[in-house]
């Protein structure tokens, strides 16, 4: 379907009348082959901060804009670009509780539609840990009893964690 949109073989309404697909969907798929045709008319010294932010917020990943630009030029270079341009993901959060208390421990999430940050940045170092296990229906993150092990016994010892 995407390839079908990306090469123009197939419009949304036609797509659409095959596969009942609804066109809201389509049109985000759409407006990804633009954002990819935005890129191929571009070289990396041509592409905009305002552009840069678009791909990224299309879901662009920085090899993937690398492949799409008209000129040939790394991942790397796509990467010191866009930092280059201050087109970096903001960091907001979920109030996990609806804002009826103050919540202690919101999902954070990071996202290029976004221009500040929910969170103040913390100082120092600290330990990242990932969640491990298998995930299915009834099961979520909050209920990973070795990364929550993890993350209390780093607290114990006097480090930073966070889960």
């Amino acid at each position: 379907i995407a390839q079908g949109i990306y090469e123009g073989t197939y419009s949304v309404d036609d797509i659409h009348a095959l596969s009942k697909i609804d066109h809201w969907f389509l049109e985000r798929l759409q407006n990804i082959a633009a954002g990819a045709e935005m890129l191929q008319a571009n070289t990396l010294s041509t592409l905009s901060a305002e552009n840069m932010r678009k791909a990224k917020q299309l879901g662009f990943s920085d090899s993937q804009i690398s492949q799409h630009l008209a000129d040939d030029v790394s991942e790397t270079d796509v990467r010191a670009k866009r930092k280059s341009l201050d087109v970096v993901p903001s960091v907001k959060q979920i109030d996990t509780l609806a804002a009826e208390y103050p919540a202690q421990t919101n999902y954070l999430y990071c996202t290029y539609h976004g221009m500040e940050d929910d969170v103040e940045k913390g100082v120092g170092g600290g330990t990242l840990v990932l969640g491990n296990g298998a995930y299915r229906i009834g099961s979520s993150v909050e209920f990973d009893w070795c990364a929550v092990s993890a993350v209390r016994t780093l607290r114990d010892l006097g480090h930073r964690a966070i889960m």
